[in-house]
């Protein structure tokens, strides 16, 4: 099994280092929610080291292979994240094509975020994924809040595109697990000094930083579709909730920055490497959603910290960052 990860780790290391592909973002942000901040492509999406990524199930919906580290429960899973990523390249497959057939994919797999949510009295709707995530020694169902992002993002879009209230009146609810802590059941760490959402919730937080600003993605793409005259509540909310997590951003941007890379995650487990440095593919991820998100804030550090991942994509720190990454890695137990 050792050498299997380890070759399983190489690859995609070496995937890494050879892919230079752009990233290509969409700075429309209309109140029409059209493409998605980057515009995923249905087949790309669906691909791993040239290989199908996903099964599915009998609506098409996705389902994706549990990962190396899981042996106990190995398998195929419904993984929220995932899914709401391939709905939205499936929408833009819709929207290049007016394909009535790319249509009704995308609100089937908008119709399983709706019937697979699970909803609270106190701290509204939520998603859960029930794959384990080794690394953060995350055992039982989780919420992210990501998923909570991939929810708004895909039914929000299926409200716009069938006029369909129940959608809409999910996303409103969708939003509440944002405004409690991980410890009171929601998805926000830090929240009376820097708000910080989810990804992965663990004993401790971890702070992804890509997973804070996908979650930013879709709660932006609430501020958009709930307008005022919708629902002013619901607007005013989800304002409040991406201006609290843009604010936690610029206050956390230095704790990631290594002086020639970035970290991946700021997490507080005791068995976690304290410095676990981004892939190359992640740090080009980061670099595009700092861009997408200074354009909507205006925010000028932000917009510094664009420049500077810019400068540190250079070959002579992509070899100084694996260095860091393979004792990551083995710290992690994962080589």
């Amino acid at each position: 099994m050792k050498i299997k990860k380890i070759i399983f780790f190489l690859k995609r290391l070496r995937t890494d280092l050879k892919e230079n592909k752009e990233i290509e973002l969409n700075l429309d942000y209309s109140n029409d929610l059209n493409y998605y901040y980057i515009k995923f492509k249905e087949e790309l999406v669906n691909s791993r080291g040239g290989n199908k990524a996903f099964q599915f199930d009998d609506h098409g919906v996705p389902q994706v292979h549990s990962y190396i580290d899981v042996q106990d429960r190995a398998g195929y899973y419904y993984y929220p994240i995932t899914i709401g990523q391939y709905a939205l390249a499936v929408f833009h497959s819709y929207l290049n094509t007016h394909d009535e057939q790319k249509k009704a994919h995308f609100l089937r797999i908008a119709e399983w975020f709706y019937e697979n949510k699970t909803e609270d009295d106190k701290v509204g709707v939520y998603w859960l994924t029930e794959t384990p995530k080794p690394e953060y020694r995350i055992t039982k169902p989780w919420k992210s809040a990501f998923s909570q992002s991939r929810g708004l993002s895909v039914l929000l879009r299926a409200w716009q595109l069938t006029g369909n209230i129940k959608y809409l009146e999910v996303c409103k609810k969708a939003l509440v697990p944002f405004t409690y802590s991980v410890s009171e059941g929601g998805v926000a760490v830090d929240l009376n000094t820097a708000p910080f959402y989810e990804e992965y919730i663990a004993e401790k937080p971890t702070r992804v930083l890509d997973g804070h600003m996908f979650s930013l993605f879709g709660v932006y793409d609430a501020v958009r579709a709930i307008t005022l005259d919708v629902d002013a509540d619901g607007h005013n909310l989800a304002l409040q909730i991406f201006n609290a997590g843009i604010d936690g951003l610029v206050k956390r941007l230095p704790e990631y920055d290594l002086g020639f890379w970035m970290k991946f995650n700021l997490c507080d487990l005791e068995f976690y490497p304290s410095n676990d440095p981004c892939t190359v593919g992640y740090l080009r991820l980061v670099t595009a959603q700092l861009q997408i998100l200074k354009s909507i804030s205006g925010n000028k550090i932000i917009g510094e910290y664009v420049s500077k991942l810019r400068s540190y994509d250079r070959s002579f720190n992509v070899v100084r960052m694996y260095k860091l990454k393979f004792t990551a890695l083995r710290k992690m137990n994962r080589l």
